[in-house]
């Protein structure tokens, strides 16, 4: 996957891969995913095949780089910085995946698409890397458990929350179940549950 924050790279390849980035979120508000070639996102990006190759191996490796680093932004918009050891950013991280899902989904009509399993990986690897960075600053780590594994689960706990909110009929406001989300998944922060 090619990078989800290119902040670092030459302003070419940042204005190169945007251009790219805004031209597939262009075409999902009138296609779906596997309705759109590289060779619409080249030309609605203005680009060639051959530069399109350059940054991306295909639309996949796109779509998940974006989704990445979109969703990223949104935590980074709500402040939530994940230290590993306050709930309270597993609650935002949470509210901030239920967002993400509405607002991802939703096409220009505002009607619900489903949500692409290429998304949802990147989303659970962008919460993964968040939670570990938090957990390696406990000190010391009492879990029997790798903290590498914890935050897996702990990523994977939160998404499968968060998707079962969005795809629930009539859901609840997010706000109302982030407590009980953070309740269940919370311990396990701690190096085992209940510690």
């Amino acid at each position: 996957m090619a990078d989800s924050d290119p902040t670092h790279l030459d302003p070419r390849i940042r204005r190169t891969r945007n251009l790219l980035e805004q031209a597939l979120f262009k075409l999902l508000e009138t296609k779906s995913f596997e309705e759109i070639s590289i060779q619409d996102i080249t030309e609605a990006a203005t680009l060639n095949r051959g530069t399109f190759y350059a940054h991306y191996t295909d639309k996949y490796a796109l779509l998940e780089c974006v989704t990445a680093g979109r969703f990223f932004r949104l935590l980074e918009d709500r402040d939530v910085i994940f230290d590993g050891t306050c709930a309270s950013g597993l609650g935002k991280t949470f509210l901030g995946i239920c967002d993400y899902l509405v607002e991802a989904t939703s096409d220009c009509h505002g009607r619900g698409r489903p949500v692409d399993p290429r998304m949802e990986l990147a989303i659970v690897s962008v919460v993964r890397k968040l939670t570990l960075d938090g957990l390696k600053q406990q000190q010391p780590w009492t879990g029997l458990l790798s903290q590498e594994m914890v935050a897996a689960i702990i990523s994977s706990a939160l998404y499968g929350a968060a998707k079962e909110w969005f795809e629930t009929p009539e859901r609840p406001r997010a706000e109302d179940t982030v407590d009980e989300v953070v309740a269940l998944i919370g311990p396990l922060m701690h190096g085992s549950p209940g510690n």
